[in-house]
């Protein structure tokens, strides 16, 4: 199972999109600041993810996710008013 998953940075509420087939040890690298990245924006949680069968089905959500650069949208994903 592979995982597109979006993260909010509790520092400034920025976002970050990954794929992985680890959700818990991606979360972890993340917070420990082993992906340069997103190290200067600790700490983040998971405000939503999905499941793909394949790495292709997954990159391909992952890259057009990317491609929003949408808060409003990312909010949209994950909220329900």
């Amino acid at each position: 199972m592979f995982y597109v998953y979006l993260l909010q940075s509790k520092l400034d509420k920025s976002y970050y999109i990954g794929q992985t087939n680890n959700l818990e040890k991606r979360l972890f690298d993340h917070n420990e600041g082993l992906s340069k990245y997103t190290s200067r924006k600790r700490p983040w949680e998971i405000v939503y993810f999905e499941k793909f069968e394949t790495r292709t089905e997954a990159i391909k959500r992952e890259r057009f996710l990317k491609q929003q650069r949408n808060s409003s949208f990312y909010k949209s994903l994950y909220e329900t008013n």
